[in-house]
């Protein structure tokens, strides 16, 4: 699968620790960005993007080849999806901004830089 985000739609990253990240990723966190539905585009491989629904309204995509995950999107705000990183091959100069859903956090996992730590969502998040 390839897919390619316009220059510069790239969102602040975070780092999500809830739980539903936690075991799509099956890590620690998942490090996420929106990006503008529109400024996403799948340039290869879209047959094999398989969608599942992980709570209510929103919907955790993933390659149906690799099972590696894609993105997510909610029925309520389609005109956003929230890239997962890790999936990137071009460089980018963006860092994590921000820790969230630190209250679900695994327990085995310790927080040791500075970045801001929300207990749920960060404040604004689209």
């Amino acid at each position: 699968m390839r897919y390619e985000v316009a220059a510069g739609a790239l969102g602040a990253i975070v780092l999500c620790h809830c739980s539903q990240c936690r075991k799509a990723q099956g890590s620690a966190f998942a490090a996420n960005a929106p990006v503008r539905s529109a400024d996403f585009r799948l340039l290869a491989g879209a047959d094999e993007l398989r969608a599942h629904a992980s709570s209510p309204g929103k919907w955790r995509s993933f390659c149906g080849r690799c099972g590696s995950p894609i993105h997510s999107h909610r029925e309520g705000a389609p005109e956003w999806v929230r890239l997962r990183i890790g999936t990137l091959d071009t460089p980018i100069a963006a860092r994590p901004s921000a820790h969230i859903h630190v209250a679900s956090k695994a327990g085995w996992w310790d927080i040791r830089d500075e970045l801001p730590q929300y207990p749920q969502t960060e404040p604004g998040r689209r």
